[in-house]
């Protein structure tokens, strides 16, 4: 059964998306800065999601400079959300309680992904290089 509330945000916020399956929709909206954002609601949890790059293959020192980074942007950097490792991708994650979140926390996490993907792009992408 789709879910309407969520879909009613995405379409009050204006961000263009799509409907994948029911309550799973995938923003792609580069005027919001929002490419390839997941929003699923899987029970009484709705999970936000994006990938950010695969892993690089570089040295075991660099992937560690880089999971280190990712580890202090979580800390001092982030509003909502986290960034995680999984299946060899970095991803962007954010899980809410579907019953509580409301208009104004579903547009604040929607604009820290749009904040974090703008300035961390440069940070990330230097890991990106073979030294």
């Amino acid at each position: 059964m789709a879910d309407n509330k969520i879909e009613q945000y995405l379409i009050d916020l204006m961000v263009s998306y799509r409907e994948i399956s029911d309550n799973f929709w995938l923003i792609e909206d580069d005027e919001h800065c929002l490419e390839s954002v997941a929003v699923m609601r899987v029970d009484s949890i709705v999970v936000f999601r994006t990938t950010i790059m695969d892993v690089p293959n570089v040295s075991d020192e660099k992937k560690f400079a880089l999971f280190s980074k990712l580890l202090e942007l979580n800390a001092t950097d982030l509003v909502h959300g986290a960034y995680a490792v999984e299946g060899g991708r970095i991803i962007l994650i954010d899980t809410w309680e579907y019953d509580t979140l409301d208009f104004l926390e579903f547009r604040a996490v929607l604009d820290a992904f749009a904040l974090a993907l703008i300035q961390h792009y440069k940070i990330l992408s230097d890991y990106r290089k073979v030294s």
